[in-house]
């Protein structure tokens, strides 16, 4: 083999080991599973069922669900809020968003397989009245009542969460952390949003996805996993967010 045969076969051997690398590396999409709910939340309509706990500017303006506190930021956790969504949802689901940062500071929650805790055992839906109230405060979620899953992500409210993003899972009652990982979103100013959010849920653990993207993976070792139950959208003052195209399957 003369020199110039030897560059054009090296230059096509590259050429292939590079299409492998960029195959490999590449995510696998989102699987095509049965589609149980979906909601565009695109108008007031929308999420006319929906409760909100806490005080919160709601509008559609933008064509997708815009949501901001409006209490001040310097009230702490009396400034956040959750918005559920009162559908129950079954066990083994995965849940689809799409998700845009437009101001920050502020950190976004998704609960998930939300139920209500009875004081004489058993549980119930996570809006029931015989449960305590709830208006945005943490504790309200994590040390009361509720039975649920979180996964928090864009957690840019406080200077160490700026400084090395992490998307954290947690269960409640209780504040234990199941699992984290590094949170690829970018900051306000460096988006090119909407941003697809993916959470797989079923009993053997949890999967999260940032458009395609694995996140966070936890698998469940035993102990009591929250089921069935349902879905709500927590923020943290003074993060303004917008939500489209909500969808959850079966998995």
């Amino acid at each position: 083999m003369d020199r110039r045969q030897l560059i054009v076969s090296s230059a096509a051997f590259a050429a292939v080991a590079g299409t492998a690398s960029a195959q490999q590396v590449q995510a696998p999409p989102a699987p095509k599973l049965e589609r149980i709910y979906y909601n565009p939340l695109t108008t007031a309509a929308d999420v006319k069922d929906w409760v909100m706990e806490g005080q919160v500017g709601l509008d559609f303006d933008s064509g997708a669900m815009r949501m901001r506190n409006l209490t001040s930021a310097d009230k702490g956790q009396e400034a956040n809020f959750v918005f559920w969504c009162p559908e129950v949802f079954p066990d083994d689901i995965e849940i689809r968003w799409n998700f845009t940062a437009l101001e920050e500071p502020g950190l976004c929650i998704l609960f998930f397989a939300a139920r209500g805790l009875l004081p004489g055992g058993g549980d119930c839906h996570v809006l029931d009245k015989r449960l305590k109230p709830r208006a945005g405060v943490y504790d309200q979620y994590t040390k009361s009542d509720v039975s649920a899953l979180q996964i928090a992500y864009f957690r840019r409210r406080w200077p160490e969460e700026r400084a090395f993003h992490l998307s954290n899972l947690r269960l409640a009652p209780g504040f234990a952390l199941l699992a984290q990982g590094a949170d690829p979103l970018p900051d306000v100013q460096d988006a090119t949003p909407p941003y697809r959010m993916r959470l797989r849920k079923a009993r053997s653990g949890v999967q999260f996805f940032i458009n395609d993207l694995k996140v966070v993976e936890w698998t469940a070792t035993g102990g009591h996993l929250p089921g069935q139950g349902s879905i709500g959208f927590r923020q943290m003052a003074p993060l303004v967010a917008r939500y489209s195209d909500l969808e959850v399957f079966k998995l």
